[in-house]
């Protein structure tokens, strides 16, 4: 191999490299931001896209997450027991620590 295409071959190598270590490490993405609900009451597990809630509501005995509404009622909620408004918050927290994530 001749030394000027050893030299190009090196050269592209590290250009090649330094572009994928420019590239920027993105740890979750708004558009889909998952947060898994307790499982129903069928046991299936589920999972709500945060990128689409409209609305939280947080009271003593449940938090509901209302998500996906758009014309004539057609939204959904994602309802979660809780045993005090201490428990809520403690979800409320842990929501907003999975959106954190998400951006």
């Amino acid at each position: 191999m001749s030394l000027i295409r050893t030299f190009l071959l090196l050269g592209a190598a590290i250009a090649s490299a330094a572009v994928a270590q420019a590239q920027p490490v993105i740890p979750g993405s708004t558009a889909f931001c998952l947060y898994e609900v307790p499982v129903d009451e069928t046991g299936k597990r589920r999972w709500i896209n945060l990128g689409i809630v409209q609305y939280v509501e947080a009271t003593r005995s449940e938090v509901k997450i209302s998500y996906g509404g758009g014309a004539f009622g057609s939204g959904h909620d994602a309802k979660i027991a809780v045993n005090s408004m201490e428990e809520a918050l403690t979800i409320l927290e842990k929501l907003r620590r999975v959106a954190a994530a998400c951006r």
